[in-house]
This record gives C-alpha cells, structure tokens and sequence, in this order.
C-alpha cells in the first residue's frame, strides 16, 4: 500500500474513526487498527469490467451499494482526515475543483431515499446515455466499437460519467444537492494545484478554514513522481507522515 494511502487511512484512526478498508487482492502495509474486508462482501467484483476500465470505475458503484448495507461513510484513499467527522451528520459531501460540481471521494446519505434509489437504478439499469450527455458525448460513444459492454464505452467516453458526473446530475435531481457542504469542508485545494502537497515552500494550510474536517491529495492527479518519490522534507505530505509516523520509502510505486 502506497504511504500516501497508509497515510489518509491512518489519519481517520487517529481522529478517533473506526475504518474498514474493502480489498480484492492482498495488500501489504496496511495501518495497524484497520480493519481488511472481502470487496465481495457488499458486490461481485467483475473483475473483466476493471481490466478494460479501472479500479475506481466500479468503486463508483461499490460506494452506494458499501452505505447501503453499513451506513458508514465512504471515503477514498486519498482522504487525509484533518478532523473528526460529526456524528450524526446524514449528508456529508461537497463540490471541489474550480467549477463547484460534486466530488464522491467522501460521501455519506441515507441508506435508504430517493437519491441511493436515484443511484443505484442508474448503475443496476445503465441508459444508452447518461442523460445529462449532449450531442458531442453522445457522438464519440457512437464510434466505439458496440460489441465494447456498454459501461465500458461509456467510460471511455467520459471516466467521471459513473463518479462525479452521476453523483451531482441526481442530486440535483432529488434536490440534495441543497445538503452539499461547501468545498472547503472536504476539498480545501482544488484539484488543479494537487501538487502543493508536495512542494515544501507552500502554505498548503492556507486553503484550511474552521469548516475543514477532510482534505483530499486526488494521488490520481498527482504526478508520475510523487508517487515513485518520497515527498519533499517541509511539504505538507512528509509533514504528516512525519506526525503519523509512516515512513515513505518503505511504500513507493515500483
């Protein structure tokens, strides 16, 4: 497991979270207090579907059906827990980036209500277009190959169609959108300068305000570097494996 991953999960244990990490293969260097689960406890994994897409394609389904059966709050692996999370807070998500448009990286709703409905109809029962397409998705999806499954051509299309995408077309849809926490709470820098995180002469903790409880590093972004690298000494990332002792030359991509 990559430190940067060893980091946000320790970091949730640290703030008092019990945390439940799903696999599907085993994983080495998991934080002491995780707890490690089968991935086929909440869904088949098609694991076919994952080689011709990616591995956060089908977490985009495995988030809904993982609240549904636990009610717990999903939250990605690269989710740096900065505070504890309320307790009783039923809707726990927030726009990111420089547009507003909803991340699903940290989610919590209802286990049961028109928007888990609104979801998860979505993935059991995919359209021929996510309707919030236009013409121009709709043309490029039309060239691929269609004997390609249709969740792949819709991922080749469009990647964020089964995460992002779909998470704010149906809030806004069942009007939840309305609970969105502002993107401070949980994606205080954007994801177009994610490599603060790693320059020891930012001031990463500025984009911090009295609402933040999560900050999210989006590694997915991160460059080719960051990850085959150690951090920097004095930026943000070797800062907090330093406080939470995890050591980042013991886990960088090979």
């Amino acid at each position: 497991m990559h430190y940067v991953n060893q980091l946000c999960l320790k970091s949730h244990l640290v703030q008092g979270h019990p945390v439940t990490l799903y696999c599907t293969d085993t994983l080495r260097n998991v934080p002491q207090g995780v707890v490690v689960r089968p991935a086929g406890e909440i869904m088949d994994i098609d694991r076919r579907i994952v080689e011709e897409t990616s591995a956060s394609f089908l977490s985009n389904v495995f988030r809904y059906k993982m609240i549904q059966k636990t009610d717990a709050i999903w939250i990605d692996c690269d989710a740096f827990c900065y505070r504890p999370f309320p307790d009783t807070q039923a809707h726990i998500y927030a726009g990111h980036g420089m547009r507003g448009a909803l991340n699903c990286g940290v989610v919590a709703i209802p286990q049961k209500g028109a928007l888990m409905d609104a979801l998860l109809d979505y993935y059991d029962n995919l359209p021929d277009y996510p309707a919030w397409w236009g013409p121009k998705q709709r043309k490029k999806m039309d060239k691929l190959d269609p004997s390609i499954p249709k969740p792949v051509r819709i991922y080749q299309t469009e990647r964020t169609a089964f995460g992002p995408q779909a998470f704010t077309h149906f809030a806004r849809e069942t009007g939840d959108i309305d609970k969105a926490m502002g993107a401070d709470t949980l994606y205080p820098v954007p994801f177009q300068l994610n490599d603060v995180f790693y320059d020891p002469y930012s001031q990463v903790e500025k984009h911090f305000t009295e609402n933040t409880l999560s900050v999210h590093i989006y590694t997915n972004a991160a460059r080719p570097w960051w990850r085959k690298n150690p951090p920097l000494e004095g930026s943000y990332i070797a800062r907090m494996c330093q406080q939470l002792s995890i050591d980042p030359t013991a886990a960088l991509e090979q």
